[in-house]
């Protein structure tokens, strides 16, 4: 079905802080492109900050969710709420008959992802989790060169977030804590780069780590260090800081026959990548890399078009539950892994673990 003959689907926006801006303006420019989505409305418990918006983007306003589902029909609905709150928001959604993007991290701890997961299948709904460096161009060619096979089997990577966040940020009320955001650095900010990793790489299967609160006041950490193995055999080291006055997003992949790095901040775009070949192996590597799409940057707005184009289709939207679980259940592994000082498999991590019902299980003990 071609989304510019397709009813557009009626999309709201829950949560009207920064993040709910990038969601809109991609709504909009998706609007434009194929007239397939039409933002109708938003939600926010600010008045102030929703009328803001809702005078910025020409939508219906209202004072928390169950007046929006109230009030209007929404075919899906973003949520861009504090962590904390995603849970009951998107739970409202499917009840109410309509689709859930939710932005990272999708839910505090394993216990309520799994509630979202069972009521997706009880509502027929889809939940769909923001995971926008899985859709670039530079990703998708990789995806498209490892499984070719033209650059050997996966080796090595490096997954490293390393940002900035100064006291007034952690000062907020709700940052820096693990019942309002779930984890520091490790859940809100490197889950996408980590989320990355998986997509190209697969199911993790152990994971040994340390955390520590290197220089911030916060209840969480500040820092978190990681070594990942994964089924096919690879390795990777992953790095998640808030400490780092010299931000850098940086992924590298090391095959039998290639290097395939990147280094961005919030984004990339094709121009960030490198490939190194291997001596002997240039062509093959080059031809199997310029054979993939070109020119999308990896922002919402090319994972809005997927999700809209399945959505039209009656199909799951990128990226499903299951995808996301595995993201979320290596950040629980991290943590279990440095609180409990021992190496963590995915099977660790059931409902009789700690970390299954909170982040931190047991811990930390600063």
């Amino acid at each position: 079905m071609s989304l510019t003959s397709a009813k557009p689907l009626r999309t709201a926006i829950v949560g009207t802080g920064n993040i709910a801006r990038q969601h809109a303006e991609s709504l909009q420019r998706l609007t434009e492109e194929t007239g397939g989505v039409e933002l109708v409305a938003a939600a926010d418990t600010d008045p102030d900050r929703l009328a803001g918006f809702t005078s910025e983007f020409s939508i219906a306003g209202y004072a928390d969710t169950h007046a929006l589902l109230a009030a209007e029909h929404v075919d899906l609905v973003h949520i861009c709420t504090p962590p904390g709150a995603h849970t009951s928001v998107a739970l409202a959604v499917l009840e109410a008959g309509g689709h859930v993007v939710l932005e990272k991290p999708a839910t505090l701890t394993l216990a309520e992802f799994d509630r979202l997961a069972e009521a997706e299948g009880a509502t027929g709904r889809y939940v769909a989790t923001v995971s926008q460096h899985r859709f670039g161009s530079g990703v998708q060619r990789l995806r498209g060169l490892l499984e070719s096979g033209a650059a050997g089997r996966p080796l090595l990577a490096l997954c490293d977030t390393t940002w900035y966040r100064d006291q007034a940020y952690f000062d907020v009320e709700w940052r820096g804590r693990w019942d309002t955001e779930g984890g520091g650095p490790t859940m809100g900010h490197g889950i996408h780069q980590m989320d990355t990793v998986l997509s190209v790489l697969g199911p993790w299967t152990s994971v040994s780590a340390v955390a520590r609160r290197q220089a911030r006041v916060t209840d969480t950490e500040d820092v978190s260090l990681a070594h990942v193995a994964f089924e096919n055999g690879a390795v990777a080291s992953v790095v998640n800081s808030v400490v780092s006055p010299r931000e850098e997003s940086y992924l590298r992949f090391d095959f039998e026959y290639a290097t395939v790095e990147v280094r961005h901040l919030y984004g990339y775009t094709d121009t960030d990548w490198t490939v190194t070949a291997a001596p002997g192996y240039e062509e093959q590597v080059k031809a199997a890399w310029t054979a993939g799409p070109a020119d999308v940057r990896s922002e919402h707005l090319a994972q809005f078009r997927a999700i809209a184009a399945a959505l039209h289709e009656g199909e799951a939207p990128p990226v499903t539950t299951t995808d996301a679980r595995r993201t979320l259940q290596l950040v629980a592994g991290v943590y279990a892994s440095a609180f409990g000082r021992t190496p963590i498999a995915p099977a660790d991590l059931g409902p009789g673990s700690p970390h299954y019902a909170l982040m931190q299980g047991d811990g930390p003990v600063w």
